[in-house]
């Protein structure tokens, strides 16, 4: 059993980069490609419980959150994230590891290397 999870994005490079520091540091993952797999609202609730980041951080600001007419105040409270990213998984933040009972969004790239070896 892997000791990290990783949802991944592969056309991120900072996903992308997660992976490799995970692979330098000879951690074993599971690799999650949530576009493919998204999460479902139980999946994304046990996330948020986990998330040492706000809740709102894993809601992506992007060309696809303002398409969609979303404001900062769609995504206020961990109820609304969740609502979103089930309707929308697209604008989950990337990468996301997971280990045991604790949870980072892995931006910016620094912060990874020392959650996988803590």
């Amino acid at each position: 059993m892997a000791g990290v999870t990783i949802l991944h994005n592969p056309r991120c490079s900072t996903s992308k980069a997660a992976l490799d520091a995970a692979d330098a540091a000879g951690v074993e993952v599971d690799v999650v490609r949530y576009l493919t797999t998204p999460l479902d609202e139980a999946g994304l609730r046990d996330l948020l419980g986990k998330l040492e980041d706000p809740a709102t951080d894993l809601v992506r600001r992007d060309a696809a959150f303002a398409r969609l007419g979303l404001t900062d105040e769609d995504v206020a409270s961990p109820d609304q994230v969740v609502a979103v990213l089930v309707e929308h998984p697209e604008l989950m933040q990337r990468p996301v590891l997971v280990k045991g009972k604790r949870a980072i969004i892995g931006r910016p790239k620094d912060r990874v290397p020392a959650f996988l070896t803590a």
